[in-house]
């Protein structure tokens, strides 16, 4: 019997290319696995901090306050933007203090590019990618140490800009696709590889003169003698490969910071692969357990600054101007606009928070990273359209008042850049997550590539006990009903651990119902921002009503996706979801909880506080509204009021 369901899983078992295996087995596992497994310990919470550090609020206001009113790249870079940002070690984050870069923590990281982009997008773009998976993270994790000796302290000073390549015409999302090819060679007596380079997408690469690109390596004369074929990470020096060419650009969006092309024939020496010649063919390897910064931490931070700036911003605004004789704050139909607008931005926060301490913790999870990646853009969308629509004309006119275009050209570069989040969504968030953060199947599917029936056997042995034992906590969980939000989290979090042992029965076929997969991320990621808003309640307490509707939403978001997913399920498997999954409560928003929330960020001081102590309101449009919400004078309020409202006029 056993030999038998040993075999029918192997059929069952999708194909798993060797790129998806080294991306399932790269990072590790947190709060993921405590939630697919179906109980989440709040007393973890008490371990994890957000460690704040002087440089946000001293070195970054610096930078805020020379470059928020520059442009970064317009046909070529600002040289200001990159005096001011070596003078304050803004390219090393990341580098280690014995080869002279800063080395601050994840909150820290995350805390400064939220701050320079609620200043300006390009800004905390520019910023963002050396501190992000390129050269500098890649040197110290596989760099030799003359690698690390020559480069690092050279990036910590903004001596070398880097930039990484890896997407090209055939390889965008499916990063690991066509991808430029370099064939091993010996000319006159030295092993090289040759390449022709055509990347493009690639952010710095027009004013980078230390260019990491990733290759595919063929080795045809079996000249290897450490390494594999495969993909391969290097690192070009502009000066020691003249030929390389990065003098285009793109222009995305018109946002203003420097992305273009990489292209040229090169010889490669060997001594240029990051770790050396040994590290041949482990690009795709070292890529996959370096991405997790770029999604978990930038992404999510540039969303949140945009977010912070913005909330802040249009709920002061809605309060000062006035149409038809009452604030636009007083009109119901704004308020349902502002409570949404609050509601996302609260849980990108809250997200970011906890994401950052689990970071700082030495976590590396990829599956949370994707989870970020995906919900923090999607939620800075929705943030950012209903502003704009409040802003009415202000927010479609240019000029120094407006402060929401700029996130608005923005905000479709975050969502499409380290995976489209379509792609996020529909595939890695649980099509991977499945695979990775279960407590059973990715042993169950080691066990069946290596074809070994004992350890299968062991392996769904504890996977049988752990699905009996999920589905009657479900089941049972069904017959009561709870209007304790922090109590329906918890069964939402028992009954989705059940639905992915159901879900996990359609094998292979899960790969290709990708609407099913992206409902199942949904409910993943609904869940991960639920326990954020309880950790921040814990670190925080900023309101204790603000995190009860932002709980009581979530689980209503939860309560849709789960009717969404029942309509897709196969029958047989919609009748185990019957029997063990209550459609969850639905709560109401009252009006009065929407009122509430809309007038939170000016009625409650530790949320103001909170907000202004995370975005730069110096000698701008946000500082103006900070003012005229505070000024007594009605005279000079007024006045503001009509500085503030007023709009870009330009003449021919």
């Amino acid at each position: 019997m056993k030999a038998y369901i040993f075999r029918t899983a192997k059929k069952l078992l999708p194909r798993i290319s060797p790129t998806e295996m080294i991306a399932l087995r790269s990072g590790t596992v947190s709060l993921d696995r405590d939630i697919m497994s179906g109980f989440v310990d709040q007393k973890k919470f008490t371990k994890l901090h957000n460690k704040e550090h002087p440089y946000t609020y001293k070195e970054t206001d610096y930078i805020c306050q020379e470059l928020q009113n520059e442009r970064v790249f317009d046909t070529e870079i600002n040289k200001k933007v990159l005096t001011v940002l070596n003078k304050y070690k803004a390219f090393s984050y990341i580098i280690k203090k014995q080869y002279n870069g800063l080395e601050l923590p994840v909150e820290t990281q995350s805390n400064i590019l939220v701050k320079l982009t609620s200043v300006n997008p390009a800004l905390g773009v520019t910023v963002m990618v050396p501190n992000s998976l390129g050269p500098g993270e890649l040197l110290q994790n596989y760099g030799t140490e003359e690698q690390k000796n020559k480069y690092l302290p050279l990036l910590s000073t903004g001596e070398y800009i880097p930039c990484f390549g890896l997407t090209g015409p055939e390889n965008g999302s499916d990063a690991g696709g066509l991808i430029d090819t370099g064939v091993l060679k010996n000319i006159n007596g030295k092993k090289v590889i040759t390449v022709t380079l055509n990347k493009r997408y690639i952010t710095l690469a027009p004013i980078s003169n230390l260019i990491g690109v990733a290759i595919k390596v063929k080795d045809p004369d079996n000249l290897l003698l450490s390494g594999k074929e495969g993909i391969t990470v290097a690192l070009l020096e502009k000066t020691k490969y003249p030929s390389l060419d990065t003098s285009n650009f793109h222009n995305p969006l018109n946002v203003g910071f420097p992305n273009g092309t990489v292209k040229g024939t090169i010889e490669i020496d060997l001594d240029d692969i990051i770790g050396g010649p040994k590290n041949i063919g482990n690009g795709w390897k070292m890529l996959m357990e370096c991405l997790a910064a770029g999604r978990g931490v930038s992404l999510p931070a540039s969303s949140l600054g945009a977010c912070l700036a913005t909330t802040y911003g249009i709920t002061g605004y809605s309060e000062l101007r006035k149409q038809f004789n009452i604030s636009l704050s007083e009109m119901q139909g704004i308020q349902e606009k502002l409570y949404k607008i609050v509601y996302n931005t609260m849980l990108i926060d809250n997200s970011i928070r906890l994401t950052n301490a689990l970071l700082d913790n030495g976590d590396k999870p990829s599956v949370i990273s994707a989870i970020m990646k995906q919900q923090t853009t999607e939620r800075a969308k929705d943030v950012i359209i209903h502003a704009m629509d409040i802003h009415g004309g202000s927010a479609i006119c240019q000029g120094e008042n407006n402060f929401i275009s700029k996130y608005y050209q923005a905000g479709p570069v975050g969502i499409t850049v380290e995976g489209s989040n379509t792609l996020t969504r529909s595939l890695i968030i649980f099509g991977q997550g499945l695979n990775k953060s279960h407590p059973h199947i990715s042993d169950i599917v080691q066990s069946l590539q290596d074809d070994n029936l004992s350890d299968f056997n062991k392996h769904f042995s504890s996977m049988l006990a752990h699905t009996s034992k999920q589905f009657i906590k479900s089941t049972v969980n069904n017959i009561t009903k709870t209007n304790n939000k922090e109590d329906q989290l918890i069964n939402n979090t028992i009954m989705f651990s059940n639905l992915c042992n159901i879900i996990s029965l359609m094998g292979g076929s899960l790969k290709k119902e990708q609407v099913i997969s992206g409902t199942m991320a949904d409910l993943f990621s609904q869940l991960y921002m639920g326990y954020s808003v309880l950790y921040n309640k814990q670190k925080y307490n900023l309101d204790e009503r603000l995190y009860s509707i932002c709980l009581a939403e979530l689980n209503n978001e939860y309560r849709q996706s789960f009717l969404q997913l029942c309509q897709y399920v196969p029958i047989p498997l919609n009748i185990l979801i019957t029997i063990s999954c209550r459609t969850p409560i639905h709560n109401k928003i009252s009006i009065d909880d929407m009122q509430y929330m809309s007038d939170i960020v000016w009625s409650n001081t530790n949320v103001q506080q909170y907000i202004e102590k995370q975005i730069y309101t110096r000698n701008n449009i946000l500082g103006k509204i900070k003012y005229a919400m505070k000024n007594t004078d009605q005279e000079a309020r007024q006045q503001l009021i009509k500085d503030i409202t007023s709009v870009g006029e330009y003449s021919h």
